[in-house]
């Protein structure tokens, strides 16, 4: 099959209203969750993304029947009996590991080939072992997998995150809801999607309080009180935060809808701070902009500070502002390939180990760019749109990892973007 490529006419419009689809980071893991229902759960607003598939393999590889219509998936794991995932899924995609922990919970037990996934940092799963030992599970590697094993069963504990670490959080959630006695998971991520996570936990039979705060309490239940649900997925923060800039780019006026404002605050800080019109509703957020936009300094951190997912969108913001922004990355370390991309359409950014330096420059050009990873090849389609002439955007594989119909959205906006076989 010849790759596609996204073809981008700079038209610098991106006006009107658009609905973000469910968060991807959330849904992979509500998934992998419905293997401790042992049973048909639903979940629900779940994006149309390649991402969405490879999990739904990986659990029919288990032995769950998915099936899917529309924005509802169905995970029936009554027939689960199989605690291995294979190499070809996971290496494909590393929230596969992401399975480890639900697999440990209801079969004291997993098989889990080593991750893959965006080439964007090292992303070790050290955390989630060290966490996971700490309940009873016992590790080897043979062959590429991971072995995992609760000989004596699994038994609740105090585990410090020494980062806080999100799919270490969640593998241990997974787990600890069947040990016995209580779990506290100190330093915990504090990411939206772990709320959602912990809700839908709740929901199944499970006990957990504290999702959203450093402090995440699990009191243990026996396997059998739980049960299949029927669930809901948050709005995706990061594809509301990748329109957001995409108004901040060509002064709107834009509206985000199906979006929860409080998951984007750091976010919506520094759009203000760079001259944007921000206005926010229970489940939308406005955006406009008349004026230059001013140049900024962001950090990224876990939640609350600001994602690292959306580094690359405010990097394509700072190259356009009117003088000097620095930002840097503090959670993945090879976040910074993007600027290359950019640079070849006439940014001027110098990369100064996890810091980047961004002169802003008053436009851009149109140029052939590969998106490096997910969130890059969202940007550099934005950056199309505001830059003079065509761009064309090759790789685009990983745009459609995590954004549901990310060309035919922009479309609808007024941009002229589409996509065309390579």
């Amino acid at each position: 099959m010849s790759e596609e490529i996204i073809v981008v006419e700079g038209n610098g419009t991106l006006t009107g209203e658009v609905r973000v689809s469910g968060a991807k980071n959330s849904a992979l893991k509500l998934l992998a969750a419905t293997l401790l229902g042992q049973g048909p759960s639903v979940v629900r607003n779940v994006p149309l993304i390649s991402d969405i598939e490879v999990m739904s393999e990986v659990l029919r590889t288990l032995g769950a029947a998915v099936t899917r219509e529309g924005h509802a998936v169905t995970v029936d794991t009554a027939d689960v009996s199989s605690f291995e995932t294979p190499y070809e899924l996971v290496s494909k995609m590393r929230a596969s590991i992401s399975v480890l922990g639900p697999l440990i919970g209801r079969f004291g037990r997993a098989r889990v080939a080593m991750p893959g996934g965006c080439q964007i940092g090292a992303r070790k799963i050290d955390m989630h072992l060290a966490g996971l030992e700490h309940l009873g599970v016992e590790f080897t590697v043979d062959h590429g997998y991971l072995e995992a094993n609760a000989p004596d069963g699994l038994h609740g504990a105090e585990v410090m995150l020494t980062f806080p670490s999100v799919g270490a959080t969640e593998n241990l959630l997974m787990a600890a809801v069947t040990a016995e006695g209580t779990t506290i998971i100190e330093n915990a991520a504090r990411e939206p999607e772990i709320v959602d996570l912990c809700n839908m936990l709740n929901e199944m039979g499970c006990k957990v309080t504290g999702g959203g705060t450093p402090s995440i309490t699990i009191e243990g239940v026996d396997l059998s009180e739980l049960h299949p649900c029927d669930h809901v997925t948050v709005g995706d923060r990061i594809e509301a935060g990748t329109f957001l800039v995409g108004g901040a780019l060509t002064g709107g006026p834009l509206k985000v809808t199906g979006i929860d404002p409080r998951f984007l605050r750091m976010a919506l800080m520094k759009l203000r701070e760079m001259g944007c019109d921000v206005e926010t509703g229970e489940d939308w957020i406005g955006i406009a902009r008349t004026g230059e936009l001013r140049p900024v300094e962001i950090q990224t951190l876990p939640h609350p500070g600001f994602p690292t997912d959306l580094q690359a969108q405010f990097m394509l913001l700072a190259a356009l502002a009117d003088g000097n922004s620095v930002i840097t990355e503090n959670v993945f370390e090879n976040r910074f390939m993007f600027a290359a991309e950019l640079c070849r359409m006439g940014a001027n950014i110098t990369i100064e180990g996890h810091h980047a330096f961004i002169q802003g420059v008053k436009s851009l050009q149109g140029a052939p760019v590969s998106s490096t990873d997910l969130r890059a090849g969202g940007a550099l389609v934005l950056a199309g749109v505001i830059a003079e002439g065509q761009t064309t955007v090759h790789e685009i594989r990983h745009i459609d990892r995590g954004y549901e119909d990310y060309a035919g959205k922009l479309q609808s906006l007024g941009a002229d973007v589409k996509r065309v076989k390579a």
